[in-house]
């Protein structure tokens, strides 16, 4: 048989990191649950964030080991053509779809009783919430991301340029903001006056936002790596899927957190809505 490929595709070589990414996944989950309950483990009680760390460990783990691979593929075997860099494409949009699909349940949980459709709750926000102030840290945040979407899209236009030096610096200011962002919402939920178990209303904005935390956290990651591959000028103008996919991801949730901002911190925690049985 000839040696020369016969088709602009590529055979992926057998990889752990599938199998070792759904345990992390599984173990995260595990310790969120733990963390939600306060459950003890072993016997040790008050472990807090504590039982998320082995979940997150793992969740890095396939992230640094899969990617590394993949820019491997692609730098060192040239094994991504352009047949291939489509698929790639293809499949960083599916993954938002179902991406998005995880935030309409999400936000839905939230709009059944903030719009009266529940017949448990009767006022919005519950008497004995009081909702965090969309115009203090929710708004610095949203300033924050919108910047960063301007900071990513130049990022891009100084790689279609051909500018990898240039892109890097402008990647690394869009993952310093993703990392502000995170840090003021952890601040946020340290001062919040409403707990996680104190109701619907905690439950449901808490899961919505947290999420989208979670998503700002993989993406600064995906950033970072994206940056050191542009100092390192694996980008070229007509061949960047690596980073279009972390832009395409970015700005994904840029627009997500838009919606939380609107109607999770400002139009549907305005006091006070009561829904009649």
């Amino acid at each position: 048989m000839s040696a020369q490929a016969k088709h602009p595709y590529h055979m992926v070589d057998p990889s752990p990191w599938p199998a070792l990414g759904a345990f992390g996944a599984l173990v995260l989950a595990l310790g969120a649950i733990l963390y939600f309950h306060e459950v003890p483990v072993f016997g040790m009680e008050d472990l807090g964030v504590i039982t998320l760390i082995p979940g997150f460990a793992l969740v890095i783990l396939t992230m640094v080991f899969w990617w590394r691979d993949v820019v491997k593929e692609s730098v060192v075997q040239k094994a991504h053509t352009e047949p291939v860099n489509d698929g790639l494409r293809f499949g960083m949009v599916l993954f938002i779809a179902s991406e998005v699909m995880f935030f309409v349940a999400f936000f839905w949980a939230f709009f059944h009783n903030a719009t009266g459709f529940s017949t448990t709750t009767l006022q919005w926000p519950p008497a004995n919430i009081t909702p965090l102030d969309a115009w203090e840290l929710p708004f610095y945040n949203t300033v924050i991301l919108l910047t960063s979407g301007g900071t990513v899209t130049r990022a891009h236009l100084f790689i279609e340029e051909g500018n990898n030096e240039a892109a890097a610096r402008w990647i690394f200011l869009t993952a310093a903001l993703g990392a502000i962002f995170l840090g003021l919402q952890a601040f946020e939920y340290v001062h919040a006056e409403f707990s996680l178990t104190e109701g619907i209303y905690p439950s449901t904005f808490y899961l919505a936002t947290g999420f989208h935390g979670f998503h700002v956290f993989v993406g600064t990651v995906f950033l970072i790596v994206c940056g050191f591959r542009a100092a390192k000028g694996h980008f070229k103008p007509h061949k960047h899927v690596g980073f279009q996919s972390a832009a395409w991801y970015w700005h994904f949730v840029d627009v997500v957190w838009l919606f939380l901002f609107v109607w999770v911190y400002w139009l549907l925690a305005l006091p006070v809505r009561t829904f009649s049985g």
